[in-house]
């Protein structure tokens, strides 16, 4: 028997985990900050403090990247720091870990062996899609639904999935997120008050302001830096002007959304315009984003609840029910893994 069963969430800013022993969920920001090579300043959510307030000598690093294992020596030390100080993770458990579903096989096996090799020695490693983690996290019957879409929007990429009996009938990794959100907002406050403004204050922007229209005559100060003199400065922004930073790199999801379910078979389209899209992800949370998606595809949009827990949420109700959910889940050691099919 497994000393434990954990389900690993590893988003480009976060790490999330589902602990089934003590039936506890616990997040970690999915950053490092690093001396000269590899010497070890802060992990977690002590350096994602340090964005953009550090020395030159030191680099704050985000091991993933676009949804994929960017830095695995970075990752792996940090996954590796953090099983070795907090205590969190029992050794010889098994390990449900949650990927992309539209990358490279060598890209999912980094997953695999980021989770096996590290100090946890874990009993098993296990991968779901996903897109399927997403459905279940947000409460879609994939087992009996005749076509649904779900839409991940995180923190830098968009997960489009069309699921119908179980199955999955086409999926699309957008290199979007939010991410391109805060630059678009960040550019287009140098070019239009000549600011330079840094990472915190763009998501404030977004955070606050959305792509909502009832915002839009709304106003809040920022602090910048002055690009000709390169001295801080307040300057007020409107609501306005950070939905239409938004709305460009948006308008692209809403492109491939679109795109995705003309592809469809005529059917499964029918079911999806009856039953709606079901929108997860972080970014879900952005104001006025379901009016967004819906004055161009005019169907129900269904905003998960904590939609930025979705993911590992449907890892959780996989967990608890293995039996039930077994033929989604793979291990990389199996001969017949569901990628080599």
């Amino acid at each position: 028997m497994p000393r434990n069963i954990y389900g690993l969430d590893l988003g480009t800013h976060e790490i999330k985990v589902y602990d089934k022993k003590k039936q506890y969920l616990w997040k970690e920001k999915n950053v490092i900050a690093l001396k000269e090579k590899d010497k070890l300043v802060a992990i977690g959510n002590k350096a994602y403090e340090m964005i953009g307030k550090t020395p030159s000598t030191i680099r704050v690093v985000l091991p993933m990247q676009k949804g994929a294992i960017a830095h695995f020596d970075n990752m792996q030390h940090l996954l590796s720091t953090l099983i070795n100080n907090e205590g969190r993770f029992l050794r010889g458990s098994e390990y449900l870990v949650a990927v992309p579903t539209d990358v490279t096989e060598i890209e999912k096996r980094a997953f695999y062996d980021l989770v096996i090799n590290s100090p946890s020695k874990a009993k098993s490693v296990r991968i779901v899609e996903r897109s399927m983690a997403d459905a279940i996290g947000a409460s879609v019957d994939i087992f009996d639904t005749k076509g649904a879409m779900v839409v991940n929007i995180g923190g830098s990429t968009t997960e489009l999935s069309v699921l119908l009996f179980g199955g999955l009938v086409v999926n699309r990794l957008l290199k979007i997120g939010g991410e391109d959100f805060d630059q678009s907002i960040a550019n287009l406050m140098r070019q239009t008050h000549d600011v330079l403004i840094g990472h915190s204050a763009a998501q404030y922007l977004r955070s606050k302001f959305g792509v909502a229209s009832t915002l839009s005559e709304a106003e809040t100060t920022v602090s910048g830096k002055e690009l000709l003199t390169g001295l801080p400065r307040k300057v007020e922004v409107s609501g306005s002007l950070v939905g239409m930073a938004i709305r460009e790199p948006l308008h692209e999801i809403v492109k491939a959304i679109k795109a995705m379910i003309d592809r469809t078979p005529a059917d499964v389209q029918a079911e999806i315009y009856k039953n709606g899209l079901y929108l997860v992800g972080g970014m879900a949370r952005v104001a006025g984003i379901s009016d967004y998606i819906k004055s161009y595809i005019n169907l129900p949009i269904h905003i998960a609840r904590k939609p930025e827990l979705s993911t590992v949420r449907g890892l959780e109700t996989i967990i608890l029910n293995r039996k039930r959910y077994k033929k989604f889940t793979y291990s990389m050691q199996e001969e017949d893994y569901r990628w080599l099919r």
